[in-house]
């Protein structure tokens, strides 16, 4: 650990800022892990795309599909492969406590620098928040490692802001990742923005909240190495210019982005976001592969729609 259970907070905030992308896992045909295609990935991110870190094993990575000891190797070659040079948070959410904490320890004691935690599926729950914030506690009692909180629709509900500013109040809490509308995530940034991160994977509002509410990191989904290339590093571009105050220009670089979003949005099928990630890596040269059941590959046609929209959106390769 490079920090203690008590140093937590401020570690995170000095060290985990700017652009975290949430990692596609790269299947093989017979849908073993392609581990040396995620190394190649991961290699790219960093040293061309400057990421600053990566999110393993969330659900891009389609963690659902994987064993336990596919998932505790996925978060070993993460490690392994970042080194030291940009930051590793891991997903070890599942709906089983057990599960949950067998895999945060192997994320503890392999080096990941953070975990997140999604919240749980509750059923005939009345008092969801005292429910919470005991589970989180929980693995903050037994866990020395920096804890991000993981709110979505998914779990059949959305945590309130309320419910994160108690939990945010434990002392290995470091961020969340709120999918949630805008005015929520406000509130509770203006709430616990002091204490930990608050942070959402809409990529086109990220430079309004850098602005507007101070935020310091993204976390974190695919648009940082979809819209990026070697060559053209337009979102890492208008991210510093953010951060140097510079918005005016920040607005003018991230607004110059609008084709790709475009061409992504109009070409990708529904219920289909990891095949469509992973055909959109390989157009832009990088290492994607197939998806596991229970999710659903592109057909030709899609695959064709797909690529005439990115040959038309303007990315330099």
């Amino acid at each position: 650990m490079k920090y203690s259970k008590l140093d937590a907070k401020d570690y995170a905030r000095e060290h985990m800022r700017g652009i975290w992308a949430a990692a596609l896992n790269p299947f093989n045909k017979d849908l073993s892990l392609n581990e040396a295609g995620l190394r190649a990935n991961i290699r790219h991110w960093i040293d061309d795309l400057d990421i600053k870190g990566l999110f393993i094993a969330g659900k891009q990575g389609e963690f659902f599909s994987m064993s336990l000891d596919e998932r505790k190797r996925n978060f070993e070659v993460a490690v392994d492969e970042c080194a030291g040079k940009a930051g590793v948070i891991i997903s070890v959410s599942d709906q089983n406590f057990d599960t949950v904490l067998k895999l945060a320890l192997h994320a503890q004691n392999c080096g990941a620098d953070y975990i997140v935690v999604h919240a749980p599926v509750l059923s005939f729950v009345y008092d969801r928040g005292e429910v919470l914030y005991q589970y989180y506690k929980a693995l903050c009692d037994r866990l020395d490692i920096g804890i991000a909180m993981w709110s979505h629709p998914d779990s059949g509900y959305i945590m309130t802001p309320e419910e994160c500013a108690r939990i945010a109040e434990l002392p290995n809490i470091v961020a969340i990742k709120y999918s949630v509308p805008r005015e929520m995530y406000a509130q509770l940034t203006r709430m616990v923005g002091d204490k930990i991160h608050v942070s959402t994977a809409s990529e086109d509002e990220w430079l309004d909240n850098i602005e507007e509410l101070g935020w310091q990191l993204y976390l974190c989904s695919s648009p940082p190495y979809h819209y990026q290339t070697k060559n053209d590093k337009r979102m890492d571009e208008y991210t510093r210019l953010a951060f140097a105050g510079k918005f005016d220009e920040a607005r003018r670089v991230r607004d110059s982005l609008n084709p790709v979003r475009e061409a992504v949005s109009k070409s990708r099928p529904a219920d289909k976001p990891q095949a469509f990630g992973k055909y959109w890596q390989e157009l832009l040269g990088q290492v994607g592969g197939h998806v596991r059941p229970p999710m659903l590959e592109l057909t030709d046609a899609e695959k064709a729609a797909i690529r005439t929209a990115f040959e038309g959106c303007g990315l330099r390769t």
